[in-house]
């Protein structure tokens, strides 16, 4: 196990040169269970991301799925994240745009992402609203496991869900 250990620690270090990879790295080891192991690795590595966080979302080139695993993950390790990425995926009316429908995983990932709002934060009102609606009907069209997997979010959130049960109800989806 310690060398499992040490290698997914090498794992981690070594995806610092891409941040992007980095927060998803950390955001399956958290989904799958194994974060507790490298608490203080994942915090310094977040810590340092959130500091070029600005530069990181200046560019056009994230995603819906990218954007919303970015956001719950500095959100779920309790960095003040501002909702203000996902501005770029709404329309002049403050909607989102119809065309992020089509990115299943991103949605279920928005889903996830506004179940961690605060007051105020209409955007994430706006997405839970937009994402639950949406996730229903691209479930009856997804395959049988992302299907599946919809439901489980839509039935408990994951911040709503405890550790042990969320990591149970992934890791076959992983």
């Amino acid at each position: 196990m310690d060398s499992l250990k040490e290698e997914v620690k090498d794992m981690l270090m070594a995806s610092a040169a891409d941040p992007i990879h980095n927060v998803k790295l950390i955001d399956s080891l958290l989904r799958l269970g194994g974060s507790y192991h490298f608490e203080n690795d994942i915090e310094n590595q977040l810590e340092s991301i959130f500091n070029s966080l600005q530069k990181l979302f200046s560019g056009d080139g994230h995603d819906l799925n990218t954007t919303s695993i970015v956001f719950r993950v500095f959100r779920q390790y309790g960095f003040k994240m501002s909702c203000d990425v996902f501005n770029k995926l709404t329309d002049i009316d403050g909607k989102f745009k119809e065309a992020l429908i089509h990115d299943v995983k991103g949605m279920l990932n928005l889903y996830e992402s506004a179940h961690l709002r605060i007051h105020g934060e209409n955007v994430l009102e706006e997405a839970l609203a937009f994402t639950t609606a949406n996730l229903k009907s691209l479930a009856k069209k997804s395959s049988p496991n992302l299907a599946k997997q919809i439901a489980n979010a839509l039935d408990q959130p994951l911040n709503k869900c405890p550790p042990r049960l969320a990591t149970r109800t992934y890791v076959p989806f992983y």
